[in-house]
């Protein structure tokens, strides 16, 4: 996968909306800013890469809903990457997954984070 200048890891899913909010308001930002970016769905967040996973995921304000900041993010040229492993381990394959997305090696994701400038871990 081709690298990014910043780059957001995701652990939980929708059971902590507040911290997937937190990592796609981060991203936003990142790319508002010029900096492109790719956001890394691990562990339980692998349940984020079915289509419309978002929907409804809103913790109120100051923050959008996640459905909103995710089409943000992908509009503005991010970029979303599934762990296979984590996938697997949770009992999904990748034609349950959104076709915009891409799923990854461990590999993929050292080198995402090595070639990065700046990450954010939301674990």
């Amino acid at each position: 996968m081709k690298t990014a200048e910043f780059v957001a890891t995701i652990f939980d899913g929708a059971g902590n909306p507040e911290k997937v909010t937190v990592a796609f308001t981060m991203a936003v930002n990142a790319l508002t800013k010029g900096h492109s970016a790719v956001i890394i769905l691990m562990v339980e967040a692998v349940q984020l890469g079915k289509p419309d996973a978002t929907q409804g995921m809103a913790i109120g304000a100051p923050f959008e809903p996640v459905s909103d900041l995710l089409r943000k993010f992908l509009d503005g040229g991010g970029r979303i990457a599934i762990c296979g492993s984590c996938m697997i381990h949770n009992g999904l394959d990748a034609a349950q997954m959104d076709p915009r997305y891409t799923i990854i090696t461990a590999a993929d994701v050292v080198d995402l984070l090595m070639n990065a400038r700046g990450s954010l871990q939301i674990t």
